[in-house]
């Protein structure tokens, strides 16, 4: 297929029972990922750009919402990474209760390593700089930073519900009815 320079057109991938595959960040493939999966009849295409490509022998709209055929479960027990932790964490620092950008952001681990503490769900946290440079390898007893909640193990679903609270910068038009966001997309 030719390009035509068509990679700004994403397809936004539902599950097969409608739903995103992930909130944060958004399920979305390329338009060739897409176009293949059509052509490999993988998903169903609920929705389309005006834009079409070409082969030799072939022209499709390229899509912009699909869903899969197949039902994909959820992970029961979500990954544990830094990037889950701030999400778990609403991107927050626990301690002051400052929003903050993903780089501005550091784990913190409640129960030091140097005093036993293990990296685990239940022992970090996100912090912002200075609050982690704070409280160092102190005890939050002896520093008086106490978490604004008990760190523990998110499921699948409560990472997925608060990633809802960070829609992207792009949402197109025609992934409206598909997207459960409590903000307007932008005409």
């Amino acid at each position: 297929m030719s390009s035509g320079g068509q990679s700004g057109f994403p397809a936004l991938v539902l599950n097969a029972d409608f739903r995103p595959l992930s909130y944060f960040p958004l399920s979305l493939w390329s338009w060739q990922d897409a176009v293949k999966a059509v052509y490999l009849d993988r998903v169903s295409v609920l929705s389309e750009y005006d834009i079409t490509v070409h082969s030799p022998r072939h022209a499709i709209r390229l899509p912009s919402v699909i869903a899969l055929k197949e039902y994909i479960p959820a992970a029961r027990r979500p990954a544990f990474t830094r990037f889950n932790v701030f999400l778990r964490d609403s991107f927050t620092c626990v301690y002051c209760g400052a929003e903050h950008p993903t780089h501005e952001l550091t784990f913190d681990h409640v129960i030091p390593r140097s005093r036993g503490g293990r990296t685990s769900w239940e022992n970090v946290v996100t912090a912002c700089g200075p609050c982690n440079l704070r409280k160092g390898s102190r005890l939050p007893r002896e520093i008086r930073m106490f978490p604004r909640h008990v760190p523990r193990q998110p499921t699948s679903w409560e990472l997925q519900e608060n990633g809802r609270m960070f829609p992207p910068n792009y949402l197109h038009e025609s992934w409206r009815d598909y997207l459960y966001w409590d903000t307007e997309l932008e005409s």
